[in-house]
C-alpha cells in the first residue's frame, strides 16, 4: 500500500491512499485543479480514482468535491449525516445522487481490493469518521480532526504500518494568539483538534514493530509550524522512552504534495 499527502492543514486537506490496483482519496478540501496537479506529481490520473472518502463536511475537507466528482464521476463515501450536510453546501453545486454512498462507523466495506473501516470521532461535525485501509496484509491509518482520543480510537489504529495523525496546534501559541476565546475553547475541547503534545501521546501508544512511517498532519496555519510540531512530537516520544529510531517522522505540508510512501 502507499500514501501521498497532497495537502494538509487548516486551509485544506487531501490524502491519496492506494495500491497497484486501487486509488482512493481521503477528503478533497482544496481546489480540483490542485488535486489534479498533486495526483499528476505521483503519476496518478484522476479518472483512475475509484472513490472519495469524506471524513466530515467542513470546507477544508470538501472544497473540491463538486467539481472533482462531477468531472470524473467518482463515487463519494461518507456517513448519511455527512452526505446530507455536504448536499446542503451551496458552493459544492449539484452532484449526481448516484455518486453518493452512505456508510456507517465500524462497518467495513470494500473498494475493489482495499478494505476500508470508518470509525467515529468526536469532532464537531455531523457524525464524522476517520478511516483505516487494509490490503495485502498491510494497514494504513488516517486520523485527523479527532478532538480527543480514547481506547476506541487506539483499537482502530493499532497495527498500522503507516499513520497519518493530527498534530494541529501548539497550546502556548494558541493561548497567546489572536483567536477569540470561544474559538480557542473549541479547538482545545473534546470536539476540536489534537495538540502536538496530545498527538505525541497518541502516537506513543501506537508504536509497534510494524510501524514504519508517521505523518504529522492538519497543522494550524496560525497556531503551529512544521519545525515545532516535529520537534515537540519527537521530544515527547523520547521523554516517554519510546524507541522510534527506526521510524520515519514526516510533517505533511500545507501547500506541497509529499513523497509517496510505501508499506
Amino acid at each position: 500500500m502507499k500514501l501521498c499527502s497532497i495537502a494538509s492543514g487548516s486551509s485544506g486537506n487531501c490524502v491519496y491512499v492506494g495500491n497497484e490496483n486501487t486509488n482512493l482519496l481521503v477528503d478533497v478540501g482544496i481546489s480540483a485543479k490542485r488535486i489534479e496537479s498533486g495526483l499528476s506529481s505521483i503519476d496518478i490520473s484522476p479518472d483512475k480514482v475509484q472513490a472519495i472518502l469524506i471524513t466530515h463536511e467542513h470546507s477544508d475537507h470538501i472544497a473540491g468535491l463538486g467539481i472533482l466528482a462531477r468531472k470524473y464521476q467518482i463515487p463519494v463515501y461518507g456517513t448519511a449525516e455527512t452526505l446530507r450536510a455536504v448536499r446542503a453546501v451551496k458552493s459544492i453545486g449539484q452532484v449526481p445522487e448516484s455518486l453518493f454512498h452512505s456508510i456507517k462507523p465500524n462497518e467495513d466495506f470494500m473498494i475493489q481490493d482495499i478494505q476500508v473501516q470508518p470509525f467515529s470521532t468526536s469532532h464537531d461535525a455531523s457524525n464524522p469518521v476517520c478511516y483505516t485501509m487494509q490490503s495485502g496484509g498491510h494497514k494504513i491509518g488516517v486520523a485527523t480532526d479527532l478532538g480527543k482520543y480514547d481506547n476506541y480510537i487506539l483499537s482502530k489504529l493499532e497495527g498500522s504500518e503507516l499513520l497519518y495523525i493530527e498534530a494541529n496546534h501548539d497550546v502556548n501559541m494558541l493561548m497567546v494568539g489572536k483567536y477569540p476565546y470561544y474559538l480557542k475553547q473549541r479547538i482545545l475541547g473534546d470536539r476540536g483538534h489534537l495538540s502536538n503534545d496530545t498527538s505525541a501521546d497518541l502516537i506513543s501508544k501506537l508504536i509497534n514493530s510494524n510501524l514504519k512511517h508517521i505523518f504529522l498532519a492538519h497543522l494550524s496555519k496560525e497556531n503551529n509550524y512544521e519545525e515545532l510540531a516535529y520537534e515537540t512530537v519527537c521530544s515527547e516520544l523520547d521523554k516517554r522512552g519510546c524507541n522510534f529510531s527506526r521510524l520515519c517522522v514526516t510533517v505533511a505540508s500545507r501547500e506541497n504534495p509529499s513523497q509517496m510512501v510505501m508499506v
